[in-house]
């Protein structure tokens, strides 16, 4: 008797704890992060009207590159913002010296259908590089499914995307928005952030700006944010890789150095590769012609150079731009597919080496 009073008592005890304890619901965690950048895309006000039309404010210039980045078939608008009554300086060899407080502006999307390029967007992201006390910021955005803002978001995020690709065949992948760290990591020169599109060498091509076709260095000049260009004729041109009338060597060239120099140049994150990958590298050792890996482990496939002239089943350059595997494809950030015409393109040119 005395044991049941015992237990009777415990239980009641326990019961009482039980309705003194309160489940709350989890809160979502907000982090301020308006000390890094402007919390809202539209804050900055670089688009007028809607903001998923991506038509420029006033002093808010697009251009284009000869040669683009790829990043799984993403689409990309670019602008630029020169503050008022500031110019960029012109530099025959590295991107342009651009002044305090420009702003670089990337935009990246998908058509739902390729063939039809210019209806039914998704913008995925845009990412900003602002030029601040002589040092340049990384800040990456990213758009709601509503496609009304996009917001700063420096921890990188997937995100599933589909389109109807040129061949008529639906694809599917999960794009990467890359962290902050992995933009800076792209961008190092030496121990410094840069730009890596915006050259001489990559603007020198035409535009189709509101006032007509018009090539975008000149354009720039008569606008008064370039000084210092050189005789256009005298400037040089990176070719654009998708040109067809322009030579296999040219094309994989400028495929390698947009889509790889980034970090494989003399002052890039690569640098000890001894793979310099610039258009105007002209030793064929800092090619991989010839070339043993110094450090590719698995990243080698167990070939013996980086590029076996009229063997690209032998090149170790080859099988890294074909590769999808973590640890062994290159570049090794911004992309999850195999960019197909682009290798084909090198594995022509290292098949026509001699």
């Amino acid at each position: 008797m005395r044991v049941g009073i015992i237990l009777l008592i415990v239980l009641i005890a326990c019961e009482a704890k039980r309705q003194d304890v309160m489940v709350l619901p989890e809160q979502e965690s907000v982090i301020d992060l308006s000390h890094i950048g402007k919390t809202k895309l539209s804050d900055y006000g670089f688009f007028q009207g809607e903001l998923k039309e991506m038509n420029p404010a006033d002093g808010i210039i697009p251009y284009a590159l000869n040669s683009a980045l790829f990043t799984d078939y993403a689409f990309k608008a670019r602008f630029i913002k020169i503050p008022e009554g500031k110019q960029a300086v012109y530099n025959a060899d590295e991107v342009l010296d651009f002044p305090e407080g420009t702003v670089l502006i990337k935009n990246f999307y998908y058509p739902a259908d390729f063939s039809k390029p210019e209806n039914d967007l998704r913008i995925l992201e845009t990412r900003l590089l602002i030029k601040e006390a002589n040092e340049w910021k990384t800040l990456p955005y990213i758009w709601n499914d509503e496609q009304t803002e996009a917001y700063l978001n420096v921890a990188g995020k997937s995100i599933p995307v589909e389109w109807k690709h040129t061949d008529g065949q639906l694809r599917k992948i999960n794009y990467a928005v890359p962290n902050m760290n992995q933009c800076k990591g792209c961008h190092l020169r030496g121990d410094k952030v840069m730009p890596i599109g915006p050259s001489a060498r990559q603007l020198n091509g035409d535009y189709r700006f509101a006032e007509g076709n018009q090539n975008q260095l000149l354009y720039w000049q008569s606008h008064g944010l370039l000084n210092g260009l050189a005789d256009i004729e005298q400037v040089s041109k990176l070719a654009a890789y998708e040109d067809q009338r322009v030579s296999v060597n040219e094309r994989a060239r400028a495929w390698l150095e947009i889509n790889c120099a980034h970090c494989h140049r003399a002052d890039g994150p690569a640098k000890n590769s001894g793979l310099h990958l610039l258009a105007t590298e002209n030793d064929l050792a800092k090619l991989g012609v010839g070339k043993a890996p110094v450090a590719a482990g698995k990243g080698s496939g167990g070939l013996l150079y980086g590029i076996v002239p009229g063997k690209p089943e032998q090149s170790i350059l080859q099988y890294r731009i074909e590769s999808v595997h973590p640890g062994v494809m290159m570049p090794e950030l911004g992309r999850s597919i195999t960019h197909e015409e682009g290798v084909a393109l090198v594995r022509q040119w290292i098949t026509e080496m001699r």
